[in-house]
């Protein structure tokens, strides 16, 4: 069983910038594959972000490449999510989610343990 706790989430200003962390738990941390998805009012769930497992190859939604960058830390067993030049469209509830292998995927049924959520809020 993997635990994930997301933290950084905030209120910011349009052009501002913010860094999500995710802490999971267990010793598989770094085999694993790693995503950040998000969810706005009333929309679904969609993908953000992803690193693999091993190599660290990391995948962007086209909306955030070039703003938004996933990075992970195996000796703290923690992701990253460094935002910047947010947009008032970025605001949501942000996911962190490990899948059970190393390849990264864009699919949210592909991963296996979820965090609670942390709520981003971009200000026009």
């Amino acid at each position: 069983q993997v635990q994930l706790v997301e933290s950084g989430g905030g209120l910011v200003q349009a052009g501002g910038s913010l860094r999500l962390s995710c802490a999971a738990s267990g010793r598989t941390f770094s085999s694993r594959a790693m995503g950040w998805f998000r969810q706005a009012p009333g929309k679904e769930r969609e993908f953000v972000a992803a690193i693999s497992g091993g190599d660290g190859v990391t995948y962007y939604t086209d909306s955030v490449k070039g703003r938004f960058t996933i990075a992970r830390d195996n000796a703290k067993n923690t992701v990253y999510l460094q935002m910047n030049s947010l947009k008032p469209e970025d605001t949501a509830v942000y996911y962190c989610t490990a899948r059970v292998s190393a390849t990264m995927s864009s699919r949210l049924y592909e991963y296996a343990y979820w965090g609670q959520g942390t709520q981003v809020t971009v200000s026009s």
